[in-house]
């Protein structure tokens, strides 16, 4: 069996289900002139594209913000037939359609092809990118232009929000696509996101599961156990995708081997009954260490990181507390913790530094109202690490 194909929502598009993303093997974060770029840099990028295309990975994406990705595709597409893959790239949300433009142009000179079968706006991550995006004049109105000059395909974004945000954005009815997280370890809260575009038969294109997903190319000694006799990256895949409404997931392959693991996966254990066996033995395992109680409904009442005290971004700390001690997911948990305070919208809300300095009646809808704060607490002695955090394309 082949990459198997799904439609991507309303673009009508057979989507592979494996996208070769484009922001681990370019060279650096910084835009470079054509003669910076290291030969055996460009070489193993050009040698990951091709591999792609080989295993029927035709879905590449990029964007303005990988540093010269951009660019260092424009060094390989142009010997590449165009119509055998689909190019998506990305770029941040503007103040103007004429600022957004002016981006595109650069995007389409580094790429140097004539038109893009996907762009997104990227970075929706807050509600009022929502209105910055959708009015007159805005980034919208550029990408329709784009669209009647054929110069883009389908119109899409971005986003590493929650449901406050991309609930909303889904329901404008202005895009095909979203690119979103969504994985084992984000499904209670962010279900409801990809539900959402499923209601406007969005395709959904899931960001990062490898890394974001809980850093599950370096996986713990207990969720390789609870995953076997599948690895926890090919359980992870075959988990988001036994799901109708998910279309593709990112693999960011660092060289052409960075693949195999997934498309063995997809190849090789599509619908099989042991992606069910393993969830359960996931949960139960996680039951057993935190209580039932509590893996069923430790996500419900929340409050919202701009509603919460000192705006502490409580979902997010409690995910992965819950996660690093239900699954020994202790590195991956620091990674994400440090970025609080530190990405400013791309991972939003502040860390749980003062706790004991703040009401927390804002926890009266959770049935666990009396024992966050502790955990709070307890999560940002565990985490916190005074180190300064990368940059999130880093991490």
């Amino acid at each position: 069996m082949g990459i198997p194909t799904k439609r991507f929502g309303r673009t009508e598009i057979q989507m592979p289900v494996l996208t070769c993303g484009g922001m681990r093997y370019q060279q650096g974060w910084d835009d470079l002139e054509p003669e910076k770029i290291e030969p055996k840099i460009q070489a193993n990028l050009e040698a990951t594209i091709h591999r792609a295309l080989e295993l029927g990975i035709t879905h590449i994406e990029t964007a303005r913000g990988y540093g010269p990705s951009e660019m260092q595709l424009g060094m390989v597409l142009p010997t590449i037939e165009r119509d055998k893959y689909m190019l998506q790239t990305k770029i941040g949300v503007k103040e103007t359609a004429e600022e957004f433009l002016k981006v595109f142009e650069t995007s389409m000179n580094y790429l140097k092809v004539d038109h893009v079968d996907f762009l997104s706006i990227h970075g929706i991550n807050l509600p009022e990118h929502i209105e910055t995006v959708t009015r007159k004049g805005g980034c919208l109105d550029a990408v329709r232009q784009l669209q009647k000059e054929g110069r883009v395909r389908f119109c899409g974004f971005s986003t590493h929000a929650g449901p406050e945000t991309v609930i909303p954005a889904c329901e404008t009815g202005e895009f095909d696509y979203v690119n979103l997280h969504w994985y084992y370890i984000y499904d209670q809260l962010h279900w409801s996101m990809v539900e959402a575009a499923s209601r406007q038969d969005m395709g959904v294109f899931i960001i990062s599961p490898n890394d974001k997903g809980g850093m599950l190319y370096n996986p713990t000694e207990k969720m390789s156990a609870l995953c076997d006799p599948l690895t926890p990256m090919q359980w992870n895949d075959l988990y988001c995708l036994a799901r109708p409404e998910v279309h593709t997931l990112s693999l960011g392959a660092a060289c052409p081997t960075d693949f195999d693991e997934h498309v063995d996966a997809v190849s090789n254990h599509w619908n099989s009954p042991i992606i069910g066996k393993i969830e359960e033995r996931i949960f139960q395992s996680l039951e057993n260490d935190l209580g039932a109680e509590w893996m069923k409904h430790w996500h419900e009442g929340l409050p919202f990181y701009a509603q919460a005290p000192g705006e502490i971004n409580v979902r997010e700390v409690l995910r992965l507390w819950t996660f690093d001690k239900g699954l020994g997911l202790r590195e991956f948990a620091k990674m994400r913790y440090n970025l609080l305070g530190n990405a400013e919208h791309w991972f939003p809300g502040q860390q749980a530094a003062r706790v004991d300095s703040y009401d927390w009646s804002c926890l009266s809808e959770s049935r666990f109202a009396d024992r966050i704060p502790g955990i709070l607490k307890e999560a940002h002695a565990l985490y916190f690490e005074d180190k300064g955090a990368k940059r999130l394309s880093e991490s």
